[in-house]
């Protein structure tokens, strides 16, 4: 099951503000709280337990998971060890992500650790750290895996390097989790705000398109907005996507038919198995719509991106939907409805044989 978070810093911002946040980000459906211990050894630990104890009981409210980030002088810092994770237990938390991590041998044996917490290990490193852990027989219910996020423009990742690293925790059975960058939040854990993202190609992204990007890569579990306060509008268009099914923003032309404009939005659309590299093929429609006219009437050539129905005078192809993987010559007989919307296209490039897909205008 896919999830969506939100990430929180008690020690940063108002206590108060944060668990109207919480509140806010609960009734849109979020159920993940990343939050981060590593800054609270020169804290007064009164100080630290009662600000996260205020978060844990909002978050509990709401039925999200809380895991927090830390590194292995915090333990010394609350008294926990790798045999002993009470006190992360006694704090609320739902597990603990290892900012630095040990040997691989010490995350095995708090991956047995009696009270179920998860212990979610760095992904962006692209080290053989994860097949270490579990070469000592680790328990892998209660491993999750994590990305970074980097608060410093031009410092994120590479979309290769994190193909790579997803791809070696997915294929372990591990939940995964990358973080999106909110342009309306002003905090993360760090002075330097450029930002806050996992792949340094979404820094100026839409929060909605970055999502959709993760999802689509179909190596990612979790979304977690990186920093707060996200807006009320992007945790709303975060919680209206579809987390199954890649759904493009489209725009319609002024020649677009109502019949057109029915295909395109209601119509149920997977690409074929035989593919083709220059356009996606939802072939259903020209079977419903047999007999509907389909008259020529916007034929320009074609754009990568633009959506396409078939006219009459492709006969038995007609009312069929295609998507522009190339720009291409029209013969005259391929009707452009509509596009998909700029900042998009590049997800064409996520859609297999037999995938299913979707637009929303």
């Amino acid at each position: 099951m896919k999830r969506l978070g939100i990430s929180v810093y008690p020690n940063h911002t108002d206590i108060n503000e944060i668990v109207k946040y919480i509140h806010l980000a609960g009734r849109y459906g979020f159920k993940r709280i990343f939050t981060c211990l590593i800054s609270v050894a020169d804290k007064n630990l009164d100080d630290v337990l009662g600000d996260f104890k205020l978060m844990l009981n909002a978050a509990k409210e709401e039925d999200m998971e809380v895991i927090a980030d830390l590194e292995p002088a915090v333990f010394k810092f609350l008294g926990a060890s790798i045999y002993d994770l009470k006190a992360f237990k006694d704090m609320g938390l739902d597990g603990i992500r290892l900012d630095l991590g040990f040997s691989g041998m010490e995350e095995s044996i708090m991956s047995f650790n009696e009270y179920g917490l998860k212990i979610e290990l760095n992904m962006s490193n692209g080290t053989k750290y994860v097949d270490n852990i579990l070469s000592y027989n680790s328990n892998v219910n209660n491993l999750y895996g994590c990305h970074n996020f980097y608060p410093h423009k031009y410092t994120g990742l590479s979309l290769e390097h994190f193909m790579k690293c997803s791809k070696q925790f997915k294929e372990l059975g591990i939940n995964t989790s990358a973080f999106v960058n909110s342009k309306s939040a002003k905090y993360g854990p760090w002075p330097v705000s450029e930002g806050l993202c996992t792949l340094e190609s979404h820094r100026d992204l839409n929060i909605e398109v970055q999502a959709k990007h993760l999802l689509a890569t179909g190596l990612i579990d979790d979304v977690i907005i990186a920093n707060s306060f996200a807006s009320e509008e992007e945790l709303k268009a975060l919680s209206d996507l579809n987390k199954e099914k890649l759904v493009f923003n489209v725009q319609f032309n002024e020649y677009a038919t109502e019949l057109d404009k029915k295909i395109v939005l209601e119509e149920y659309h997977y690409n074929r198995g035989d593919v083709s590299e220059y356009m996606l093929r939802s072939t259903q429609s020209r079977v419903k719509y047999k007999g509907e006219s389909f008259p020529p009437v916007n034929t320009p050539d074609i754009k990568r991106g633009d959506i396409l129905i078939d006219s009459d005078l492709y006969t038995r192809y007609a009312g069929e939907l295609q998507v522009a993987l190339k720009d291409m010559k029209n013969t005259g007989k391929t009707n452009v409805v509509g596009k998909i919307v700029d900042e998009e296209i590049f997800l064409l490039d996520y859609i297999k044989p037999w995938t299913s897909f979707g637009f929303k205008q």
